[in-house]
């Protein structure tokens, strides 16, 4: 075994992780003499969670227990040898909920966490912030769930990415609500040029030699209109990106672009069963979906003095899942996702053109607080230049969940 895949399977004890726990104690600390006082209402949780089983095909190690399609090989046996046993317990979680009373209104705070390393942490299990977000009355501040998103749609399912079409980003931001409740409005400012898996911003914009700027904020909002059978939600999202050629030798690539996207979504109720449905369709907003590349692709002119323009990505984004509560202690999901994107020609033929991502489980529930059960998972990539990889997965979770309060009224 070497040393690459040694360290992916345990909790790197780094000055950070140090700091990281020293803060949720902190953070505990404070939350319990809140509590004390009668004032606050604390709400402390999370789960342990086992995720182990056999993947068929092969993916990028750094990825090595989640299905992503974009993290599937771009050629031939680019990961070496199919066929791999996975175990981790990176999904597991600690989080803080508080409710104060205030002359405002209720204060609403969350501090929460995983152990799901990504960015210059990607396989690693190690500390990673959720959210850390509060809300007075109809502002709220932090990072939380972006608007544009409908977390909602989340399938029931134990592979931690999940489906590969939907709109899946906690981002900074700061937000309005003028309409509460399960019919809701919402309107958000949010931190630009943010990637989803937290890497590097500069490979949002897949052109070399530039530098990137974003000038202003990204713009989103979402509507929800609650109904008799669930809901039914529309978002957007609007954004600026800017490209700087550094280099002076005659041929500026400097550019610009708009990015946007409309999200529509829903809860359906079926008797024991709920449907989940998302359709995405926009350019430019790669960052936001849940396994995508980069924003805006490179595209050649023929002008010796600005040789390639950046265009924003078209993209569509699919999601259909059926989650079914059999009984206290049974439950199945079953479901599809799909990303399509137009990639330029400037890419390259193994730039990631389309995504496929489906599941089916079957969980039971022996007694509260306690999950385990098997999934199959399938996910498929194809390239601009028509190759393709799939990987087949069995997966089984176990899943112990805890929850305790303090203070309130």
């Amino acid at each position: 075994m070497t040393e690459r895949v040694q360290l992916r399977h345990r909790i790197p004890v780094t000055a950070r992780a140090i700091r990281l726990m020293g803060a949720i104690g902190l953070v505990l600390g404070a939350a319990a003499a809140a509590a004390d006082e009668g004032a606050t209402k604390v709400d402390l949780y999370g789960f342990a969670m086992l995720d182990t089983g056999y993947q068929s095909g092969q993916n990028d190690p750094d990825w090595f227990d989640v299905l992503r399609p974009t993290k599937l090989p771009a050629f031939e046996d680019e990961f070496g040898d199919d066929g791999q046993w996975f175990s981790s317990v990176r999904q597991s979680r600690l989080g803080v909920k508080t409710n104060t009373d205030t002359e405002l209104g209720n204060l609403y705070t969350v501090f929460e966490f995983e152990l799901f390393g990504t960015g210059v942490d990607a396989g690693q299990t190690t500390f990673r912030l959720r959210h850390a977000y509060g809300e007075l009355g109809k502002w709220g501040a932090g990072q939380t769930w972006s608007p544009f998103m409908d977390i909602d749609v989340f399938p029931n399912s134990v592979e931690y990415w999940g489906p590969n079409g939907m709109v899946f980003f906690r981002n900074v931001q700061v937000r309005y609500m003028p309409i509460q409740g399960d019919t809701r409005l919402t309107f958000a400012l949010e931190r630009p040029g943010a990637s989803a898996d937290q890497g590097d911003v500069a490979d949002r914009i897949a052109l070399q030699g530039v530098t990137t700027n974003f000038p202003y904020p990204d713009l989103s909002a979402e509507y929800r209109q609650a109904t008799s059978f669930g809901y039914v939600e529309v978002a957007g999202i609007v954004r600026y990106m800017e490209w700087n050629d550094q280099v002076d030798d005659g041929d500026d690539i400097s550019g610009d672009a708009v990015g946007w996207g409309i999200n529509l979504s829903s809860n359906v109720k079926l008797g024991r069963s709920t449907l989940r449905l998302q359709a995405v369709y926009g350019e430019g907003i790669e960052n936001y979906m849940n396994d995508a590349p980069a924003d805006i692709g490179p595209e050649v002119t023929g002008d010796p003095t600005h040789s390639l323009d950046g265009k924003p990505l078209p993209l569509l984004g699919l999601v259909a899942f059926v989650d079914t509560n059999w009984s206290d202690k049974m439950s199945t999901t079953i479901g599809y996702s799909r990303l399509d994107i137009d990639t330029t020609g400037g890419q390259g033929g193994e730039a990631f053109e389309v995504g496929q991502y489906a599941l089916a489980n079957v969980m039971f529930y022996p007694v509260k607080n306690v999950m385990f059960g098997p999934e199959i998972q399938w996910g498929k990539r194809e390239n601009q230049n028509g190759f393709t990889s799939d990987d087949l997965r069995i997966q089984f979770s176990f899943k112990y969940n805890f929850a305790m309060t303090f203070g309130g009224k």
